[in-house]
């Protein structure tokens, strides 16, 4: 019945209306039944995980469920009381930047129905790091749930420059650290949206930042958001870097840049920019994801994000070598039943092995 509503009635009206303004609506329902017992309860009963929890033990920290919420939905920290609520193991916040930052104009969201695909023209729109710092340490964190914090540099001309942009992400990676807050930290090094493009995505430029990055201490498990966008002897490249740093994992990956891999092209405009999410990074993070465990065996931890938009797909993603998954479009074109279903499908696989 659930599903039903959701699928037949609730979703064919939101999707009519602006995809920025939902989620902006949801933001703020959840923001608001975080905060009050009653609403958590109701909810919970819906959408919450029972007993026996799928959980599992990854770099240190147990996660009550495998199945976290992508960075880049929750980027503000608003939702980190409620979406344990809703069969969520882990939310990661972000990406948060040095400096508070508006983000592109707008429009910055659009929805490719026929292709379950979102164009994410975001521009890493959040308050600054000083503000999610201040919000988290005033929020109490549910019991078993985790919070990592996505990390970028600023979406402005003052962070373009190299010098510049390794010392913005520097700047929140130890504020963060000097509070204690979050339980993982992810450095995004692959957003397509902002000023100056995606500049760490070379070697040369990612080891500049991971080692300016690590001079910084840390008790966290790190990991690094990845482009799906290489072929995988330049992905692997930045991979070798990686290696030479205590780097915890990867999370693969990234938004898709090239439309042309959406299964309907034409309903992406083309004068609209931004990078594709939902089911166009389907192939390629999986693909990705099976390479990069062949080839480096379990001295990474990998995050699977990237079109998982059925539990078959979430089953995939962990038969190719992930240990953890990341989603945010399945739960919008699928419906926020989703999480607990994946959840259950891999605790009975778990107890049929």
């Amino acid at each position: 019945m659930i599903r039903f509503l959701y699928k037949k009635i609730l979703k064919p009206l939101l999707f009519k209306l602006d995809a920025e303004l939902v989620h902006d609506l949801f933001v703020s329902f959840g923001s608001f039944c975080g905060r009050t017992k009653l609403c958590r309860g109701i909810i919970k009963s819906i959408y919450g995980l029972k007993h026996p929890y799928p959980s599992i033990t990854v770099d240190g920290i147990t996660y009550k469920s495998p199945v976290m919420l992508a960075a880049g939905f929750d980027y503000n920290g608003r939702l980190a009381t409620i979406l344990d609520c809703v069969g969520f193991g882990g939310d990661e916040i972000g990406s948060v930047t040095a400096r508070p930052c508006e983000g592109n104009e707008k429009p910055r969201l659009k929805r490719m129905i026929k292709s379950q695909s979102l164009i994410v023209y975001k521009g890493l729109k959040n308050d600054g790091v000083e503000e999610i710092i201040n919000r988290l340490k005033k929020t109490r964190q549910p019991k078993d749930f985790i919070w990592g914090i996505s990390i970028a540099k600023t979406n402005d001309s003052k962070s373009a420059c190299k010098a510049d942009g390794i010392n913005d992400y520097c700047y929140s990676f130890k504020r963060l650290n000097e509070e204690n807050i979050g339980d993982f930290y992810t450095i995004n090094i692959s957003c397509p949206n902002a000023h100056g493009g995606e500049t760490f995505t070379t070697p040369q430029l990612l080891n500049e930042l991971m080692e300016k990055i690590f001079t910084i201490k840390t008790k966290k498990p790190v990991y690094v958001k990845m482009p799906i966008n290489l072929d995988f002897k330049e992905f692997n490249e930045l991979m070798e870097v990686l290696n030479k740093y205590p780097v915890n994992g990867v999370v693969i990956g990234n938004l898709n840049k090239n439309y042309k891999e959406a299964t309907f092209p034409e309903e992406a405009p083309p004068e609209y920019r931004g990078g594709l999410s939902g089911k166009t990074c389907q192939k390629r993070s999986t693909d990705l994801i099976r390479k990069t465990k062949e080839t480096w065996g379990d001295r990474f931890t990998i995050i699977g994000c990237g079109g998982i938009l059925t539990v078959e797909d979430a089953l995939q993603k962990m038969e190719a070598g992930a240990d953890l998954l990341q989603l945010i479009s399945g739960m919008i074109f699928e419906g926020p039943h989703l999480m607990k279903d994946i959840a259950k499908a891999i605790s009975h696989k778990k107890h049929l092995n």
